[in-house]
């Protein structure tokens, strides 16, 4: 294969990762973090974003350009039984897939990761089969998710902004692999892409408690391969966002949601200190 050919089947894995993440992490976030079923799932959903950062890392070492748009996951919604075993399928399915392509690569770190994507993704499918066998009658016939209590408009904000921090964690996620010879750039920008993620869970956490799926759904990405002009976007992104934090928060319809406020908070605190080291990093740019 030649460089372009393994950026294409790089990126088609890519998206394969990325697919698997959402489910994981929207079904987690709707059984409740707290919950065996909940943190086994998070669990998994954080062991498919390293397959999916060590793909992106190759991706930007290679000079291509990541493509972050998931690919679609085929799950059954029906009960929590049918949604592991369509779990246990699609990790199944990608034990093979990923060894085939590892025999196709000839360079030796390329044909390690892509094996281990294969037997990770074996005992990913483990530990679903184990999670669903554990499973009593009411949990295996009954979904996840609770009752909604928010009110629409306070919905639709918190729908909004979880649009908007999703794209800006891919947007710092790109950023860091396509931006890898600027070294200590790109670690830092890929430490902030960590920090908005938490965020994003914040939010998405207030959402999915009142049995709301979280609207993860890609905005547009910034392609630009410029360290200066990307900064600035960057710049521009996070104080749009920390508004928009400041206005949720001095929201009426917040009131009475402390542990949202607290969240809040600390997502303004932290877009701060972010937008300062930006600033600071397009003055060393001059």
């Amino acid at each position: 294969m030649n460089n372009q050919e393994l950026i294409t089947m790089l990126n088609r894995d890519l998206a394969d990762e990325h697919a698997a993440i959402i489910r994981y992490l929207v079904h987690g976030y709707l059984e409740g973090e707290d919950t065996p079923i909940g943190a086994s799932l998070l669990s998994r959903a954080r062991e498919e974003m390293w397959h999916m950062h060590w793909l992106g890392m190759i991706i930007g070492q290679m000079g291509g350009e990541p493509d972050l748009k998931p690919a679609p996951y085929p799950f059954d919604p029906t009960s929590r039984a049918s949604l592991l075993r369509s779990y246990v399928a699609y990790e199944k399915k990608l034990i093979p897939h990923y060894h085939g392509e590892a025999e196709r690569a000839s360079d030796p770190h390329l044909r390690r990761v892509l094996h281990r994507e294969a037997w990770e993704s074996e005992i990913h499918a483990v530990k679903f089969q184990r999670l669903l066998d554990k499973l009593s009658p009411e949990q295996a016939k009954g979904v996840p998710g609770a009752e909604n209590e928010l009110p629409a408009g306070l919905t639709d904000k918190l729908q909004h902004i979880i649009e908007a921090k999703y794209t800006q964690m891919l947007q710092a996620v790109r950023d860091s692999w396509v931006f890898q010879t600027s070294p200590m750039t790109g670690w830092q920008i890929m430490d902030f892409s960590m920090t908005k993620m938490k965020q994003l869970a914040h939010v998405a956490e207030e959402v999915t408690d009142n049995g709301i799926e979280p609207r993860l759904r890609l905005g547009k990405i910034d392609k630009s391969v410029a360290i200066g002009v990307s900064l600035r976007r960057a710049l521009e992104d996070v104080n749009k966002i920390r508004q928009m934090h400041i206005d949720l928060k001095n929201d009426r319809e917040t009131e009475g949601h402390s542990g949202l406020r607290n969240n809040l908070d600390l997502s303004i605190q932290q877009e701060e200190y972010e937008a300062q080291e930006i600033e600071d990093w397009l003055r060393s740019e001059k």
